[in-house]
C-alpha cells in the first residue's frame, strides 16, 4: 500500500485551513507578539507558510544540520507576499513529495545541531512531523488572532466566529451532573 498518496491528501487538506489562517493575517500587525519570549506574528506566519518546503527537505536530503545551516527565514512585507511564499513552498514541497519512490520514504533522516542529534526518523516520518508543526503553529497563530480580535476561520468544522455557540438548556446540564 502505498503512504504516498494519503500524505498527498493530507497536505491538500491541511494546506486548506492553512490558507485561511494565513489570509487572516493583518501587514498592520506583523511586528506584534502577545509576549516577549514569542516569535511575532510574522515570524510565526511565515514559519508556518515555509513548513510544506520540509517535505521537499525530507525526500532530497538526508538530514539538516543548524549548525551548519543556520536559519534564514523569508522576508515577506505583507499578506499577500505571505500567501506566495506559502504557496510556492506548498507547490514545490508537493511536486517533490509526487515524484518521491516509496522506498525513499523509509530512508533515514537526522535533523542535528553540529555533533549534537536533535531527531532521527524515516523519511516518511519527517513528512508527518512537518503536518503536525504546521497544525501545531496555526494553532498558535489561532491564538495570536484571537488576542487582536481577528475572526478566527474554522479547521475540522466551523469555527466560533462562524457557527453561532448555542449552550445546552441549563435542564440538560443539570440531568449531566
Amino acid at each position: 500500500m502505498s503512504t504516498i498518496s494519503p500524505l498527498l491528501k493530507e497536505m491538500d487538506q491541511e494546506a486548506q485551513t492553512t490558507r485561511k489562517m494565513l489570509q487572516r493575517v493583518p501587514t498592520a500587525y506583523f511586528s506584534w507578539r502577545p509576549h516577549q519570549k514569542s516569535m511575532t506574528i510574522k515570524q510565526l506566519a511565515t514559519h508556518i507558510a515555509e513548513l510544506p518546503s520540509w517535505v521537499t527537505m525530507a525526500v532530497t536530503t538526508d538530514e539538516l544540520d543548524f549548525a551548519a545551516n543556520p536559519y534564514k527565514p523569508e522576508d515577506v512585507s505583507n499578506t499577500e507576499d505571505l500567501l506566495g511564499y506559502f504557496e510556492r513552498s506548498l507547490a514545490d514541497g508537493r511536486a517533490h513529495l509526487t515524484a518521491a519512490k516509496e522506498e525513499t520514504l523509509a530512508e533515514p533522516w537526522t535533523l542535528r545541531n553540529g555533533s549534537d542529534i536533535l531527531y532521527v526518523a524515516t523519511k516518511g516520518e519527517v513528512i508527518r512531523m512537518a503536518y503536525c508543526q504546521i497544525v501545531h503553529h496555526r494553532a498558535q497563530l489561532g491564538v495570536f488572532l484571537r488576542l487582536l480580535d481577528i475572526p478566527i476561520p474554522g479547521s475540522y468544522g466551523p469555527s466560533a466566529d462562524e457557527h453561532e455557540f448555542q449552550p445546552a438548556e441549563e435542564s440538560v446540564v443539570e440531568q449531566q451532573l
